[in-house]
């Protein structure tokens, strides 16, 4: 997987923290910065780790697995980017999420890194290094996610479903590619 993919990965996964935090961006009336960095530091943390965690459970299955391995990365990137358009188009019914109580910010960090988790997984079966996209994934989640508070809180709650839908876009269009190569190449 080439640095451009996974950047391109890292954006996606990223998308579901960066909507987040910019309805908590919304929300936040005082300490903005401490509060930008706490969630900021807690979704790239989750987002950088689940990706490790789902690698280390899916090695174990690579064994039995064998040539399924990129028809398994395939479907599980299509499932997750289908499920990131479905979430999507379902955005504007969901109040604004609350991150400023630490229970709320450690459940959303688990929700927001289960597709990195399912990620980690088909990295496993596909024999992907997993280390550096670890990294990139968080680092990437810390900085779409500061941004994100901020813009939130600078101009409001703006239409955070489209980023969510990019997101589920590319992670589709990234499960094609794997596809295409095992097919053609």
């Amino acid at each position: 997987m080439s640095l451009l993919e996974i950047i391109g990965l890292a954006l996606a996964l990223a998308a579901d923290a960066f909507a987040v935090s910019i309805s908590n961006g919304v929300t936040i009336k005082e300490n903005r910065v401490f509060h930008a960095i706490r969630i900021s530091f807690f979704f790239g943390l989750f987002q950088g780790v689940m990706p490790v965690l789902g690698w280390l459970g899916g090695r174990s299955l690579r064994g039995v697995i064998g040539g399924l391995a990129p028809w398994i990365g395939f479907g599980l990137l299509v499932f997750i980017g289908s499920r990131m358009i479905h979430e999507a188009r379902q955005m504007g019914k969901h109040e604004c999420k609350d991150c400023s109580h630490l229970p709320t910010l450690f459940l959303l960090s688990i929700a927001t890194s289960i597709d990195a988790l399912a990620v980690g997984i088909s990295f496993a079966v596909m024999t992907v290094h997993i280390i550096l996209p670890a990294v990139i994934i968080g680092i990437i989640t810390f900085g779409t996610s500061f941004a994100g508070i901020n813009l939130g809180y600078r101009i409001g709650h703006i239409s955070e479903e489209r980023f969510e839908l990019i997101g589920g876009v590319i992670l589709i269009g990234i499960g094609l590619k794997i596809i295409a190569e095992h097919l053609f190449f």
